[in-house]
């Protein structure tokens, strides 16, 4: 009786990637739509090892690992795809832009990086048309005091679910984050060109969104119908399966 070589069965690299100790739990937050970007030191430097045996097996499952040109890492389920896909709110959508604006911004070098949620806040009221925010908290906002308690738990909400999915790192319980690189994917066609601050810039201002590889943009306000497109172009990803007041939907 003739001995199975393991290479008739997984090809050797494959065979090292999924018996490291790193793999498993790695392997769950990706596809629970989590970010590896260069500071989580020993999963990104298993990604770039193992980088094309981990392509190859994340297509059995109709899904794509993505290294973006920043050098961070995400897993990109297509439609057909054995693993869940949901979509981020139109809140998460303009705090990812916002955060990505800060990434870009000097002040992250002045202050090594670390921002507040107000901070944020700020920013977004800043950046942002507020009646198009204030519309987000209740179609009959007014931009109240309580109005502007309403939106800033909302920007609390996404911040958490963006922690979730790699976007920001928490410094202990201080209730600061740092900025990671990851935020990129909320400004992939700012890429290029001779001046990305302004250019991220521009699309928070008039709600413009990442180009799908098809050339059409979605805003950065989607509604239903939006969001199901966005999906389908790989964009927004997140597998939370959760609608903006944090209960259950089906992606």
């Amino acid at each position: 009786m003739s001995s199975i070589n393991i290479e008739d069965l997984m090809p050797e690299e494959l065979a090292k990637a999924i018996a490291n100790p790193l793999f498993p739990a790695l392997d769950s937050v990706l596809r629970a739509g989590r970010h590896i970007a260069s500071e989580d030191l020993d999963n990104h430097a298993y990604l770039i090892e193992f980088e094309m045996p981990l392509q190859h097996f994340y297509q059995r499952y109709n899904a794509e690992l993505v290294r973006a040109p920043e050098g961070f890492f995400y897993l990109r389920p297509r439609s057909t795809s054995l693993i869940g896909r949901s979509v981020l709110s139109e809140m998460d959508m303009l705090v990812g832009k916002v955060l990505c604006f800060l990434y870009l911004s000097p002040e992250r070098l002045a202050q090594e990086g670390i921002f507040t949620t107000q901070e944020l806040f700020d920013e977004l009221l800043t950046l942002a048309d507020e009646n198009k925010l204030m519309k987000l908290v209740t179609l009959r906002a007014t931009g109240s005091d309580l109005d502007r308690e309403k939106l800033y738990d909302k920007v609390k909400t996404s911040l958490r679910r963006l922690r979730r999915i790699g976007m920001i790192v928490p410094i202990g319980e201080s209730g600061k984050f740092r900025v990671s690189e990851a935020t990129f994917r909320f400004g992939a066609d700012v890429r290029s060109g001779d001046d990305v601050k302004e250019a991220q810039l521009r699309l928070i201002r008039d709600g413009e969104a990442v180009l799908h590889s098809q050339g059409h943009a979605q805003s950065s306000l989607l509604n239903d119908h939006d969001a199901d497109e966005a999906i389908d172009a790989g964009i927004l990803e997140d597998n939370e399966n959760l609608n903006d007041d944090g209960q259950e939907v089906q992606a």
